[in-house]
């Protein structure tokens, strides 16, 4: 048995072992690129530590840290009642807000997962508050980020297109743009439908005024939550009251004995608050359950657009920066951010770091680059079009998206120089296929979003984002080869 196969299969072994066992993946890939690098690729510590995401585990800890402060004094609740005003009190459309902002920030310019670094702690503090589905949200974020990464001024559009150059291949912009654009925004239309869109749109406005607080959970005009109802998820374990008005018996027939008249003051408030707290420093400075700014959250709110600043101004590193910002903003008000190191979400670091471990192994003893040559070499290139698209998902959900084009394409210049397909679509389809998986939890979007999200069970969330991410694996390199590839055929 090559080397190559042993390392694949001592991956599948390690996600059946932490699917079963409930392991940390992270600790099992590390036990694994320390076996496998030493025994099968003849690696040294040095060797196996040189696919460490150094990178990647500073930017985690950086923004989650500096979030983590954010929450702690209620910035994070007055930027989500912010958001609510913007709208009009439309629940329903703030993830369409967040995935037009991310995608704005990348066909501008930004690094994709900055953008969502940027965007996502806001926009799951948001769900968590008016009970939208976090795997929602955070795909919104991630396929926002997507849909305008590939812009000619882009980073990942002006990589791309200057490989397809490099290799004196026919490229076109406006198509790379729009392939990206209206699969992540056909693929959002889906994902809004399918988890929970309708239910927001049908829940209609919220108040925007602050009048019931802080604590509301996105509930109808005038509608309060009732005693049986959870404030968090926004799901009824009982009788919902709105106004003063007593809930009524379901039927006629049945008697029922009535429920208590809610408060017309009355307000939902999050687990481990009380009522009226506005969250962290400056806790008066919410009066009647609206949320003012104190001296803390506009040093919090200057330090978030200083963060922005820098990424997209002076290209600075979003996590090295992250936690530069949060540093000054602990020592200046240290109360607030007494827990939020221990709110930082290390068995996430440790997840995403440990798996990127392995793969980097992978990529040192030549796996990827043999999966590669092995299909390039098929003598049909309809099928060898399609299996590199598949390649390009499966390895980008779990290493850089960017990379994997930089190899993929080069692998399909000899059957592309053939004449048989047509370059544009087949470079179009392996960019769609090798980014719009990074909702993936272990690509450096979607850990971002798993990383982000307050209050949530990571587990639960993180078999949703494998799960969710698995289902576009199979299914969209499919689909964009059908779309782009097949239609090219000389």
């Amino acid at each position: 048995m090559s080397p190559e196969l042993v390392s694949i299969l001592v991956l599948v072994v390690v996600f059946v072992i932490a699917t079963t066992r409930s392991v940390n993946m992270g600790a099992l890939a590390f036990a694994a690129a320390f076996g496998v690098g030493t025994l099968v690729a003849d690696l040294d510590a040095d060797g196996i530590f040189a696919g460490f995401p150094g990178d990647l585990f500073v930017v985690l800890v950086g923004v989650t840290y500096l979030f983590a402060i954010a929450r702690a004094n209620g910035t994070t609740d007055w930027l989500v009642h912010a958001a609510v005003r913007l709208v009009r009190g439309r629940v329903a459309l703030i993830p369409w807000v967040m995935f037009a902002l991310t995608g704005a920030l990348t066909a501008i310019g930004a690094v994709s997962p900055a953008a969502v670094a940027i965007v996502a702690p806001i926009a799951l503090s948001f769900a968590t508050r008016y009970a939208i589905s976090p795997l929602l949200m955070g795909t919104m974020v991630v396929h926002g980020a997507q849909a305008g990464g590939f812009s000619p001024i882009s980073i990942y559009g002006s990589i791309v297109n200057g490989i397809v150059e490099r290799e004196g291949l026919p490229g076109s912009e406006v198509t790379l743009f729009l392939a990206s654009l209206i699969a992540n925004l056909l693929i959002a239309g889906v994902l809004f439908a399918l988890f929970g869109g309708r239910k927001l749109w049908a829940r209609g406005s919220v108040p925007t005024d602050g009048a019931t607080g802080e604590g509301d959970a996105g509930f109808a005009d005038g509608e309060t939550p009732g005693p049986g109802t959870d404030a968090t998820s926004g799901t009824a374990t009982g009788p919902a009251t709105s106004g003063a008005t007593p809930a009524t018996p379901a039927t006629p027939a049945t008697p029922a004995t009535p429920t208590a008249p809610a408060s017309p003051t009355a307000v939902a408030v999050r687990p481990g608050r009380e009522a009226g707290d506005t969250g962290g420093t400056g806790d008066t400075g919410g009066t009647a359950g609206i949320i003012r700014l104190t001296p803390a959250r506009i040093a919090t709110l200057t330090a978030l657009v200083a963060l922005v600043v820098a990424v997209l101004g002076f290209d600075l590193d979003a996590g090295l920066t992250a936690v530069t910002l949060a540093v000054v903003l602990s020592t200046a008000w240290p109360d607030d951010s007494r827990r939020a190191v221990g709110e930082i979400a290390w068995s996430t670091v440790l997840l995403i770091c440990g798996v990127l471990t392995y793969v980097g192994v992978l990529e040192e003893m030549g796996t990827i680059t043999w999966a590669g040559e092995g299909v390039g070499g098929i003598g049909v290139p309809l099928l060898a079009a399609v299996l590199l698209c598949y390649i390009g998902a499966v390895v980008s959900a779990f290493a850089s998206s960017v990379g994997i084009m930089g190899a993929l394409i080069p692998l399909a210049v000899p059957f592309l120089a053939q004449g048989e397909i047509g370059a544009v679509g087949m470079v179009a389809a392996l960019a769609v296929s090798a980014t719009v998986v990074d909702v993936s939890p272990f690509s450096t979007n979607g850990a971002l979003v798993l990383a982000a999200a307050p209050d949530v069970d990571r587990e639960r969330f993180f078999r949703q984002l494998m799960v969710y991410g698995g289902i576009v694996v199979a299914a969209v390199p499919a689909l964009a080869w059908l779309v782009l590839v097949v239609p090219g055929l000389g």
